[in-house]
């Protein structure tokens, strides 16, 4: 369930960068309990994200539709501050940042 989940919040992008939640490093904890209730710690590139009130919900929506899921509880966290360190590989080709 864990790839699924994953591969879910993979199709949830920043709006405003070509590379995904996931692979930008805005996912800092995916927790699954006994009764697949599953919760996320995620952030944002920047406090003032003009999507921050909504992207939370797109990310509820994409882990929902795993099948075996059985609920989602996304918290938004700051702490620790985003920064590009937490971006893959895959995230820093397609921005263009070596």
């Amino acid at each position: 369930m864990t790839d699924d989940i994953v591969a879910a919040l993979k199709t949830v992008y920043d709006p405003e960068i070509p590379a995904d939640i996931y692979e930008l490093g805005l996912i800092y904890r995916v927790e699954i309990d006994d009764d697949r209730q599953v919760t996320i710690d995620m952030t944002l590139t920047a406090p003032g994200c003009p999507v921050a009130g909504e992207m939370p919900g797109w990310v509820e929506n994409a882990v929902s539709a795993v099948p075996g899921v059985q609920g989602v509880k996304v918290n938004m966290v700051f702490d620790p501050p985003w920064d590009q360190s937490r971006m893959s590989d895959e995230a820093r080709v397609a921005l263009d940042m070596w």
